[in-house]
Parts: C-alpha cells; structure tokens; sequence
C-alpha cells in the first residue's frame, strides 16, 4: 500500500500550533472557510506535505474540475489536501492542515497527521468548524468547545450533559491526539440556525478570535468586519418583514440574554445542554446531503 504522504520539506519550527480547517464536514454558515480565507494569506509557498487523495478521496464525491478550451481537455485540477507551514501576524510558527476531508483510511491518515505534529514539534492542535444553533444573529457570535481535556473544554466553553452527533475527521485526529498526549481543541462556531445556509462572517471573526484567545495566534480579519455588518443589516431587513420571524428572533434573545446572565453570575461555565442544538446539526446535515 503506497504512503498516504510526500513529505517536501522538514522546517525548523519553534512550538508551532496546528490548525485543522478541512472541508466537506459541518461548516454552517461557511464560517470556518471564511476563517481559513483570511489564514491563508499567510501560508505562501510552504508546502511541507501532501496527501495522496487518490488513496484518500472518492473521486465521484469530490469530482476534479475538467478545463476545456475551445473544445479540447487542456487540464484538470484535482482536490488537494495539504500540510502548510507558515506564521500569523506576530510571527509566531504555524502549521495548517486544509483540503478536502478523506473519505477512506481516516485511523491511518490520523495517526499519519498526528505523527507529523510530533515530529515538527506542535504543541497544540485547534481545529475549526461551525455548526447551526438557537441563537439570535442581533447577539454575538459563541464558541463551544470539544478537547481533550476537561481543563481545555473550560477555557472556551463546551455544550453541557452528553450529546451524540455524527463526527468528521477532525473528530478522529482528535482523540488520536488525546491518545499521544498532544493537547487539541475543537472550536466551534456558533451560527443562528435561520442563517446556517448562508455566508456568517460574524461566526468566522468568532473563530480567528478563538484562535487567538486559545492558541496565541493573531490573523487579520480584514473585510470580514465589514461583511458581517453587511450581514447583519440583510438579516434584519428580511428579519422585519415577518412578524413571526419577528417573534422567533425575540424568543432567541430572551433566552440568550439569561443564558449569558446566568453565566456571568456564576462565572465561566458550560453553555447549555445539547438536545436542542443536536437536533438542529442532524437536519442541517440532512439539507446537505440532500
């Protein structure tokens, strides 16, 4: 069986953090995308790994893009997924893993990951996602948390009681990293279910923040800020034009806003239970599938 990796290069780098921002899993409201657009902008020209998607991916799930050219095959370009070395705005060391989510041999391609995280050095692992929630978009954008610790699930938040949802690669490298020692967070963004269909760049400023306030790392948000302004003024146009949706909004608010009052009395805590919020990921992916 071929190796599920060329390596290029082996960087010398200082304590790198890792970020995990593969696509084809949840990614409501294409928050961590955004994220990832505004990440790699510091990555240029520092491949140290690719993947071999052949071995990796199911070309009839993720077909390569045919370039014709008046009439003639002149070219495909085939999905990628790579390990990229680079550094944020402070110039701090960090390796990237982005591309399109394996379809096959994810013990292996985890423990392949993993292992090159130890060998470079890494000493955190943060990956991205967003997922459909009761939340009001007129409120800020929430991070909950899956690690592999009680200790690093506290430090952003996390869905309280236990909640059993279908799980994606991410899932998969982290509990191989659990295994290891290697500490990882999962920081998820959380999007107004009413918006999840749509581009939230408020979710994806969450994220960046996130990695900043988890991993140290700063990455500019550039037209992201503006964007979502942009966003919040389309979602409260449409948003007045429906009483009912009016009064669902409302609801939302209610409830954000004695959620956070709660918390804030009784300090950092665990966001609320998950019935509600596995609820919204299953038939957000049900949509996606369909």
């Amino acid at each position: 069986m071929s190796p599920l990796f060329e390596l290029h290069e082996r960087p010398e780098l200082d304590s790198p953090v890792l970020i995990i921002a593969t696509d084809g899993w949840i990614d409501a409201g294409m928050a961590a995308k955004l994220a990832l657009g505004q990440v790699l902008d510091r990555f240029e020209d520092g491949t140290i790994a690719t993947f071999d998607t052949d071995d990796l991916l199911d070309h009839r799930a993720r077909r390569p893009t045919v370039h014709i050219i008046e009439g003639v095959n002149t070219a495909l370009s085939w999905p990628s997924l790579e390990l990229l070395a680079g550094t944020d705005q402070h110039g701090s060391d960090v390796v990237l893993l982005a591309g399109a989510e394996p379809d096959h041999r994810w013990r292996a391609f985890s423990d392949a990951v993993v292992d090159l995280a130890l060998e470079m050095g890494v000493r955190l692992v943060l990956g991205l996602g967003a997922y459909p929630a009761p939340t009001p978009h007129t409120r800020p954008s929430k991070l909950a948390s899956t690690a592999t610790t009680r200790e690093l699930a506290e430090a952003v938040g996390f869905i309280g009681g236990a909640i059993d949802v279908p799980g994606g690669v991410q899932a998969a490298i982290e509990r191989r990293c659990a295994d290891v020692g290697l500490p990882a967070v999962g920081l998820w963004a959380q999007v107004p279910h009413y918006a999840a269909g749509m581009p939230y760049p408020a979710a994806a400023i969450s994220l960046l923040d996130g990695l900043e306030a988890v991993g140290g790392l700063r990455f500019d948000p550039g037209d992201l800020v503006e964007d979502a302004a942009s966003t919040r003024e389309r979602l409260d146009q449409l948003i007045s034009a429906n009483r009912e949706h009016q009064d669902m909004v409302e609801q939302l608010e209610r409830e954000w806003d004695a959620r956070a009052a709660s918390q804030s009395a009784a300090g950092d805590g665990p966001l609320p239970t998950g019935d509600e919020l596995a609820a919204e990921v299953e038939r957000f992916l049900r949509e996606q599938e369909g």
